[in-house]
């Protein structure tokens, strides 16, 4: 049956950067196996064709509650944002199925290359001509982790310096300690005034940069440098946001981003929805339901973002009902 342009049904999904890769793999299996598809109400065959737009976060979720853009699905890189921004206008559920950690990622043409590791690389940063990157800290989760791994650094290596010689006298993000809590306030317009620091809207956006040697090394998620075939360093658990385990530690610091937004450091934990609004909302389910199945689950080990199996639910009554053979509740949206 040959299906026009205009016999067919577009789902968009709103998604982080870093989930991009896997999402395609996910995309290409599900339109295959939707390739005719008859919306409720219609007896007309449709082709459905999946439009995946990735960005930061919080700007995937801003399209939504400040644009007015309706999404059919939406997956972001730190689950806490839905909760904080979504619920409950625009959603009443949320799914946790996916972990990551942070590294530092590289090449064979960056500077220091054959020095640096786990316990050095904040002073090969440090180096004369070396350059770096983060992403945005209020556009991007990957961004205010990546600032809250140098603070935790010094805690960790017991050297008060670290954010300072790192960010602070590179920028206008300032670190401040009050009770024990380490507050890092990120000023909506962020100004650099060095070249050997680099901000990009999204993590993934530093990777040409890394690739075509304009910077050296550029703080990522482990799944971000295994899917680019990327060299990277692998940080303590104690700093990298890995571990469940390390969560009292993680949350000394916390990042208050430009519109007054404050995060606080936990386990690095993805999150998805489906918005109230969606146009496509049996689609949407279906195709949640492809990521989170038994074939969504090795596209995300392959891809080193391991999956929580099953995934953890928030308000577990209003999910629906084809997803809940994949999930159990959390209370309160909160990590058990």
């Amino acid at each position: 049956m040959d299906l026009t342009s205009k016999s067919r049904v577009v789902l968009r999904v709103f998604n982080a950067g870093s989930l991009t890769l896997p999402l395609e793999r996910v995309k290409a299996r599900f339109e295959r196996d939707f390739s005719i598809y008859r919306p409720p109400g219609s007896l007309i065959p449709h082709r459905v064709e999946v439009s995946l737009e990735p960005a930061g976060s919080v700007a995937c979720i801003r399209k939504i509650i400040d644009v007015g853009r309706r999404a059919d699905v939406l997956a972001v890189a730190d689950y806490s944002l839905i909760k904080s921004m979504m619920v409950p206008n625009y959603t009443t559920w949320y799914l946790m199925f996916a972990r990551n950690r942070m590294v530092i990622a590289y090449t064979n043409n960056s500077g220091y290359k054959d020095e640096i590791n786990g316990d050095n690389w904040y002073q090969i940063l440090n180096r004369t001509g070396v350059r770096w990157g983060f992403s945005n800290p209020n556009l991007d989760p990957c961004g205010y982790r990546a600032l809250m791994v140098i603070q935790l650094a010094e805690l960790y290596y017991n050297n008060t310096e670290i954010f300072d010689d790192l960010v602070g006298v590179h920028s206008n993000i300032e670190s401040i300690v009050e009770s024990g809590l380490y507050r890092i306030l990120c000023p909506e317009d962020i100004h650099l005034n060095t070249d050997d620091v680099i901000i990009r809207d999204k993590s993934v956006d530093l990777i040409a940069l890394l690739e075509s040697h304009g910077i050296d090394y550029a703080f990522e998620y482990l799944s971000v440098a295994v899917q680019h075939k990327l060299n990277y360093v692998t940080l303590p658990p104690q700093i990298d946001l890995s571990e469940i385990t390390f969560e009292e530690a993680y949350r000394k610091v916390e990042v208050r981003l430009g519109r007054g937004k404050t995060v606080t450091g936990g386990a690095i934990i993805y999150g998805l929805t489906i918005p109230k609004d969606a146009p496509n909302r049996e689609l949407a389910e279906q195709f949640v339901k492809y990521v989170i199945d038994e074939y969504g689950r090795e596209v995300f080990r392959e891809m080193g973002q391991p999956p929580i199996e099953p995934s953890l639910a928030y308000n577990l009554k209003d999910v629906p009902d084809i997803l809940k053979p994949y999930c159990v509740e959390v209370g309160d949206g909160e990590t058990e």
